[in-house]
């Protein structure tokens, strides 16, 4: 609070004092009333102009002080507690500060060529699609020096599955040691153009029996798929491929699936490279991949268990 202005008074009161006029000497108000009086006004006004300036910053001083002791807080408090972090009164610097920081969310990581095999899609028991296909496009380079066979995947338009999976699958499961190409003695080379030695075809149920049918296959009374010999498609039967068969989830489970589609793609591969059916001979052993497993795993009294390779054993 200003010195000028004694403690417990009112500073308003001096005011109204300031703000008056000085009164005008005698001979000041002679001079005024003979008309002669102008200069001596004039520093009667400059003194009024310099008292309500005085008056202001008195003013100014006055009410910055009894904020500053109504709020409890000077600005140098205020300063710090900002250097510590908090703000007048205790309270957060921010009013987020309390508040939950959020993780860094991303895009969920996209499934893996295993989850994918290991999962089942719908597909209806008697579909027939568009009987049209699709190329795979890409190349997937023969591995090794064995005898080399070029293929090429077609997928039937409009099934709904993903052909990129169905081809990853091809490529890896006949160039895997336990497969055709065991020793070196094949190599499976994928091409998307060009004349292929076979095309391996995912259709519906219903497509798949007319290109069978061709060969004299019958295929629907257990849907199953077949090597159209005389033609240059190796059909998958696409409802076995999203759904598997009753003979593999019986004894996996739901780990059925994934083998359960190396041992579609070994079984009429096979077919395709000139071997025949062949039933399983020892009960509790592997089956052979050439047996029917689709439709069965005990034949004679004998049982086997399911198995997708050629060479078990690597």
């Amino acid at each position: 609070m200003s010195p000028n202005v004694p403690a417990g008074a009112d500073p308003y009161a001096r005011v109204a004092e300031w703000d008056a006029e000085p009164p005008v000497p005698p001979e000041d108000e002679a001079s005024v009333e003979a008309g002669g009086g102008r200069e001596k006004r004039g520093r009667g006004m400059t003194f009024t102009g310099i008292a309500a300036a005085a008056v202001t910053t008195v003013l100014a001083v006055v009410v910055a002080g009894q904020v500053a002791d109504r709020d409890g807080a000077s600005a140098s408090d205020a300063r710090a507690q900002a250097a510590e972090g908090g703000r007048p009164g205790g309270g957060s610097a921010s009013r987020t500060d309390q508040r939950a920081v959020p993780k860094e969310t991303g895009k969920p990581a996209p499934a893996t060529y295993g989850q994918k095999m290991a999962k089942k899609y719908p597909l209806a028991t008697d579909l027939k699609a568009s009987g049209s296909f699709a190329t795979i496009p890409g190349f997937d380079k023969a591995p090794g020096s064995g005898q080399k066979f070029r293929y090429r995947v077609d997928v039937e338009k409009g099934l709904g599955l993903d052909g990129s999976l169905f081809s990853q699958a091809v490529q890896k499961t006949l160039n895997d040691k336990r497969s055709w190409a065991h020793d070196g003695a094949r190599t499976f080379e994928r091409v998307s153009s060009g004349k292929p030695d076979f095309v391996i075809t995912l259709a519906s149920p219903g497509t798949t029996a007319d290109w069978c049918a061709k060969s004299g296959l019958d295929t629907t009374e257990d849907n199953v798929s077949c090597d159209s010999a005389a033609t240059d498609r190796v059909m998958i039967n696409a409802y076995r491929w999203a759904q598997g068969s009753k003979t593999y989830d019986d004894v996996l489970g739901d780990t059925a699936i994934h083998p359960y589609r190396q041992m579609l793609i070994n079984h009429e591969v096979g077919h395709r490279l000139g071997f025949n059916h062949v039933s399983c001979s020892q009960d509790g052993s592997l089956a052979p991949v050439m047996q029917q497993q689709t439709k069965f795993l005990t034949s004679d009294g004998i049982t086997c268990k399911p198995n997708p390779w050629v060479y078990p054993k690597g």
